[in-house]
């Protein structure tokens, strides 16, 4: 079997590697010709770093990112709402990974190139359709180097090619541009002195404006600083920016003014956006469930498959397993259509009900019931809302995205794992 994937993302890379670990002759194809460590952080639940290390990047990982001991979640004045452990703290066998998403990246890809070799790992192909015939897939690239036609077969096609998938564009034609939510996001990353332990992921505000920040990696300026990861995110009365002015370079006037307030005895939220150098605006964008992935031998795994909101800190860890359920399926069923057939009825039900609690906030509900119920700020949360009523909301999308320990603790391997 010969598989041929789309896009040299977390999970496109994911995919290789699973499918080499499986023994299944695996060739990726990305329209960039140069890849670089573009992007500011990931958090990587569990349930994903254990695929991880059982790819052999345990170490890597490690050595990179931040293992998170907590979750926080504040009001506006920075009052605290909720918290609870996470990773290990919160009895997964495996951390929890606040890391930076290029760096994630390039480990991953200097491991796919190790492995499946610089020659199945084609850079600067722009995928433009593929044509299925029989038992094979014929996909169809231009080479962006020579601006020259180039064809490759496979027996099975997987697009891990983004929220923009042209994968996704060929199976549903008629599919609109991504939803936009009403929200713009502003994120960046400095190097700053830690907050709290040094090692908690903090989430303040509510639906309309919230700020969220956490350590990704230990800064080379010292031990008394770190580089920190913070995303501001508020509601605006705009219109989507056009798709060429994603991720751009802002000033952090568009911004300032509403988070001048927001110094907490915890943390200097405008003390820490005054010092950051660079700030990138993204549009709060999803698209709407399908009632399929998987036709005949092509199917979608992650941004492609079920592009969601980042609330609950899902979408990297979620490509992660989509690519090892997927490969555990092609090992376990003889028949490819039968197999993509297979890993769709596993995952998307469960991805799709996701995609749709992340559009009504999520596991951070509770800081907008806060909200409303106490738009002053409160003595004692208690008087706000219950800690029963806070626990059944977190503990309701932990058991919909499949991240309790028992869960991920207890099930057999994907792929058999590898150990270096």
């Amino acid at each position: 079997m010969e598989v041929i994937v789309i896009g040299a993302g977390i999970g496109g890379l994911t995919m290789a590697l699973s499918l080499h670990q499986a023994g299944i002759p695996v060739r990726l194809y990305e329209s960039v010709r140069d890849i670089t460590p573009l992007g500011v952080g990931i958090n990587l639940q569990p349930s994903a770093v254990r695929e991880l290390v059982e790819l052999g990047l345990g170490d890597q990982l490690a050595a990179t990112g931040i293992a998170t001991a907590a979750l926080h979640y504040y009001n506006k004045f920075g009052q605290l709402i909720w918290q609870e452990p996470r990773g290990c703290a919160a009895g997964f066998a495996w951390p929890q990974y606040s890391i930076h998403r290029g760096q994630l990246q390039i480990i991953l890809l200097e491991a796919a190139r190790e492995r499946i070799g610089a020659e199945n790992i084609r850079t600067g192909f722009q995928f433009s359709r593929f044509a299925e015939t029989g038992n094979r897939v014929a996909a169809s690239f231009i080479d962006r180097e020579r601006d020259a036609a180039h064809t490759a077969e496979c027996d099975i096609l997987i697009g891990a090619d983004g929220i923009h998938s042209a994968v996704r564009h060929q199976l549903y034609p008629a599919e609109a541009a991504p939803d936009f939510a009403g929200q713009l996001v502003w994120r960046a990353a400095t190097h700053a002195r830690p907050f709290l332990d040094g090692r908690t992921m903090i989430i303040a505000g509510s639906f309309d404006q919230r700020f969220v920040a956490y350590p990704i990696a230990h800064s080379d300026a010292g031990a008394e600083r770190m580089l920190i990861n913070w995303i501001a995110q508020m509601s605006v009365p705009d219109v989507a920016p056009p798709r060429e002015d994603w991720n751009r370079k802002v000033t952090k006037e568009r911004f300032f003014d509403a988070y001048r307030n927001w110094t907490f005895s915890w943390l200097d939220v405008p003390g820490l956006i005054e010092q950051t150098e660079q700030v990138f605006e993204f549009p709060l964008v999803d698209r709407n469930p399908v009632s399929r992935w998987s036709f005949g031998r092509v199917t979608l795994i992650g941004d492609a498959a079920h592009p969601m909101h980042p609330t609950g800190s899902q979408a990297g860890s979620q490509a992660i397993v989509d690519a090892r359920v997927l490969t555990a399926a092609m090992l376990s069923i003889p028949d490819p259509v039968q197999a993509l057939e297979h890993y769709d009825t596993q995952r998307r039900p469960a991805m799709n009900d996701i995609t749709l609690r992340n559009r009504r906030f999520g596991p951070e509900a509770a800081m907008q019931l806060v909200q409303e119920r106490a738009p002053q700020g409160f003595s004692r949360i208690e008087d706000v809302i219950s800690h029963a009523e806070l626990a059944s909301i977190t503990q309701s999308f932990s058991r919909a995205a499949g991240l309790e320990p028992e869960a991920v603790n207890g099930r057999p391997s994907f792929v058999q794992p590898q150990r270096k």
